[in-house]
């Protein structure tokens, strides 16, 4: 069973930086793709970013030179940078495990709130 906690969420102001942190139990970490998504009210939950176990990374367009998403396969944790943040970026984000391709497994979600 694959259980991620994340942390890390909070308020800050527009140009500001947060890092959240997923902490993963389980024994495949190391092997399966990590993601980022994020949901804002009204809207569809979204990639934001993901790393596979090779330590390739994908970025959503939006955050591209902002963010970046890194993985510690010794410690099970993902972690997400956020610089220069936007009040675009207020959402509720959420860790995510890949299984066989698919977004299998999802944290209980951060809330990050960007004020303009």
């Amino acid at each position: 069973q694959v259980q991620l906690v994340e942390s890390g969420g909070g308020l800050v102001q527009a140009g500001g930086s947060l890092r959240l942190s997923c902490a993963a139990s389980g024994l495949f970490f190391s092997i399966r793709t990590m993601g980022w998504y994020r949901q804002a009210p009204g809207k569809q939950r979204e990639l934001v970013a993901s790393i596979t176990s090779g330590g390739s990374t994908n970025y959503a367009d939006s955050v591209k030179g902002r963010f970046t998403i890194s993985r510690d396969n010794a410690k099970n944790t993902v972690s997400l940078q956020m610089n220069s943040l936007k009040p675009e970026d207020t959402a509720v984000y959420y860790c995510n495990q890949e299984f066989r391709g698919e977004p299998r497994y999802w944290g209980q979600g951060t809330q990050v709130t960007v004020s303009s």
